[in-house]
């Protein structure tokens, strides 16, 4: 990546009192949308600010926001928590023809600390993706077809496990955010559709139809 965001500006303190205030406050918190620092600075290092049974209530609140939302990943920089905290699941039912396409299947619940993915192999697949962040837009997003994840479990121990298909582009995308990275820096801003023209015009498994449409390409495309 040639980008380069700000690390984060919270400290440690500082973000174990964030987290202090989510814990405490009784409801589900709100998802904060572009133009919040957090979704645009790189989160510290989950290495011991939380205890572990604050790490554990964060994990279980983002979980209930990500099916609140609904959705299949959350980033703790969306609670506008810089931490290195991400969690996924994807247990939807979807068109098989959809699935089959995007090499879509169920994904059980993980809670992913420090995750860092690494390209396998060259092949890449083009995809609308939208985001909890970034409500009512979807745009194409050409990502690694599969990958390979290191990350830290909840208890400390570090995990390498490869994803490929629909699994991977979550994988990717959670990660991302932890590194101040939004999918619309990836995207072919040509493709960028609100969910309701995409609804009425886009929605196939695929994308050709709207790659003629609306005149874009599919390869990935280099972060400034």
């Amino acid at each position: 990546m040639s980008h380069n965001p700000p690390e984060t500006t919270l400290s440690d303190e500082q973000i174990r009192e964030a987290v202090e205030r989510l814990l405490s406050a009784g409801t589900l918190p709100p998802i904060v949308q572009a133009g919040h620092p957090a979704l645009r600075q790189r989160a510290a290092a989950c290495d011991g600010q939380l205890s572990p049974d604050q790490l554990d209530r964060l994990i279980e609140l983002m979980r209930q926001v990500m099916h609140e939302a609904p959705g299949v990943g959350l980033a703790a920089p969306q609670l506008g928590i810089p931490l290195q905290i991400a969690v996924i699941e994807d247990q939807y039912d979807v068109d098989p023809e959809a699935a089959a396409l995007r090499k879509r299947s169920p994904l059980e619940f993980m809670a992913l600390l420090n995750p860092r993915y690494t390209p396998l192999g060259t092949e890449q697949a083009s995809f609308y993706e939208g985001c909890l962040s970034l409500n009512g837009l979807q745009a194409v997003v050409a990502r690694p077809e599969k990958v390979l994840l290191e990350f830290h479990a909840p208890d400390g121990s570090r995990v390498q496990r490869e994803f490929s298909g629909w699994q991977a582009r979550i994988v990717q995308h959670e990660t991302d955010h932890l590194n101040g990275v939004l999918y619309v820096d990836r995207a072919q801003l040509r493709s960028l559709s609100s969910n309701a023209e995409y609804a009425a015009r886009w929605a196939e498994p695929g994308i050709g139809k709207a790659r003629e449409g609306l005149g874009f390409g599919d390869g990935p495309v280099a972060l400034p």
